[in-house]
Formats: structure tokens, C-alpha cells, sequence
């Protein structure tokens, strides 16, 4: 169902890979609420995904940047003002990538360039990406930022290696631009802790299936899907939400605040 949220409001999805991305599904709401966006990702990850037929579906255009490469974020954020036909009103930054996990170093045991690589691509360039947007003013007044992430950043998952301490300073870079860009531009930064989501990304972590199950047994409300995280930041986006500001938002179906569920109890009790 269409309220028309977004309607004449301009922005940029970062890290629309394939249909069962978060970040994908977030750019089919955005344009059932009547929003325009370009929609970018790293030069191979484009060639790896099908953004293509998501920019068709819904009239966007492609721009690809690398964003950890303040050259390329530049040129992303001009060409997307130029093509959108003016400021950016909302940004989604949905990109995460841990090299160690992919190459199975464990924790104790990292490859610490590969540590640096995905610490860069999974928080700095929110930074970065942020630094472009604020120098160039060029979001709009009562403009949202929305970065995704999850509750690693606060917990011990240990299958989830140096992701977690990416997600942790993801979320402490939000609070930090997230002050300035409020007080100099009226500008909203916010993150959102996802459920564990079956994308193509989440699907790489050592163990993905037993935890979805664990944690859809632990939250009274089961797991949030893809799509109830692009509903949730379409909300953000919106003017429904324009004095929330610096804070980490839980979407996991209440599994943030358990302690432990009668469902994951009954697995150890003797019947």
C-alpha cells in the first residue's frame, strides 16, 4: 500500500545487489511512495548483482562508485544532484563486506589487510560518504541518513569475526557526523539494527541458518524481513520522523531485549 511518503523527495541507495537485498527492497518502496533515487555499488559489485533490472523496474539511473574513494563518492553525489535535479533528501548506506570472513580467518587469527579493507568498506566509507554529502551542502533541510546494521556491534556473535567491530564503529560514526549534520544542516542521521536477514551478504557468516532459526525463536515477534526493514526506513526517510536524530533503531522483532524466550528454553529441557 502507496501513502505517497516520499513523494517528490530525491536520494541515493547505496548497495542494491540483487532482489534479496535489503537495500533493493528499500528502492521498491521508495518508488511505490513516490520517490526518485539513482542507485549506485562498486564497479564489481555491479557486474556481480542485477541492479540493472531494479533501475529499469523503477526509473533510476546507475552510477557506479567505489565508496572508499572520495573521488568516486564525489562524482556520485554531483552526478546525483544533477540527475535528480537537485539536493539529496534521503541516503541509504547498505554496504558491508568482511574479507576475513570470506577467506575463513578466524577472529584470533586475522589477516589484518583484509581487516583494514572491510573496516573501510564497511564503516569508513559511511564517513566518507557523509563528508562528500556535507561539504558539498548537499542535502536538503530535515534530509535523512540511514545506515544499516546489527546488534554484533553490541553483543558477541562469534561467527560474526570483524564484522561486529565494523558495525560498532558504523554506529559510533553515525552519533558523531550525525551531531554536526543535525546542527549545521538540520540534517537526521540514524542507524537501523537489523534482524539476521537472508540476503546474499548474510548468507556468507559461518553458521547463517542456525542463528536465523535461534533468533526467530527468540523474538516474541519473529524476525524482521528484508521487506519490513525497507517499511522501517522508508518511515525515516519520511517527515513523519524529522526530530529523530543520532540513534540506533532496533528492528529484530524484539530480540534486542531478550534475555531468553520460552521456545529456546523448551530446546533444553528434559520433557
Amino acid at each position: 500500500m502507496s501513502y505517497n511518503l516520499l513523494k517528490g523527495k530525491r536520494g541515493i541507495i547505496f548497495g542494491a545487489l540483487d532482489s534479496q537485498s535489503i537495500a533493493w527492497k528499500t528502492a521498491e518502496r521508495v518508488h511505490e511512495e513516490g520517490g526518485t533515487f539513482v542507485l549506485t555499488n562498486a564497479p564489481i559489485a555491479l557486474r556481480m548483482g542485477t541492479i540493472n533490472e531494479l533501475a529499469e523496474k523503477t526509473g533510476s539511473q546507475v552510477i557506479p562508485a567505489d565508496a572508499t574513494s572520495m573521488e568516486d563518492l564525489e562524482n556520485l553525489v554531483e552526478k546525483a544532484m544533477e540527475v535528480l535535479g537537485g539536493k539529496i533528501d534521503f541516503v541509504l548506506h547498505s554496504i558491508g563486506m568482511s574479507v576475513n570472513v570470506r577467506k575463513g580467518n578466524h577472529y584470533t587469527s586475522q589477516n589484518y589487510d583484509y581487516t583494514h579493507k572491510g573496516w573501510d568498506v564497511s564503516a569508513v566509507s559511511f564517513h566518507k560518504t557523509m563528508s562528500v554529502l556535507y561539504n558539498k551542502d548537499a542535502m536538503t533541510e530535515w534530509g535523512s541518513i540511514i545506515a544499516l546494521t546489527y546488534m554484533a556491534a553490541q553483543r558477541v556473535f562469534p561467527d560474526y569475526n570483524d564484522m561486529a567491530d565494523n558495525k560498532a564503529y558504523l554506529e559510533s560514526i553515525a552519533r558523531s557526523f550525525g551531531y554536526f549534520f543535525g546542527k549545521d544542516k538540520k540534517v537526521r542521521v540514524n542507524t537501523i539494527s537489523q534482524s539476521p536477514t537472508p540476503t546474499t551478504a548474510g548468507q556468507g557468516v559461518k553458521g547463517f541458518d542456525g542463528f536465523i532459526a535461534y533468533a526467530e525463536k527468540m523474538s516474541p515477534l519473529g524476525n524482521a524481513t528484508a521487506e519490513d526493514c525497507a517499511n522501517y526506513t522508508i518511515a525515516m526517510f519520511s517527515d513523519l520522523t524529522k526530530r529523530v536524530t543520532l540513534q540506533n533503531l532496533y528492528n529484530d522483532g524484539g530480540f534486542s531485549n531478550m534475555g531468553v524466550s520460552d521456545a529456546v528454553m523448551s530446546a533444553f529441557v528434559n520433557e
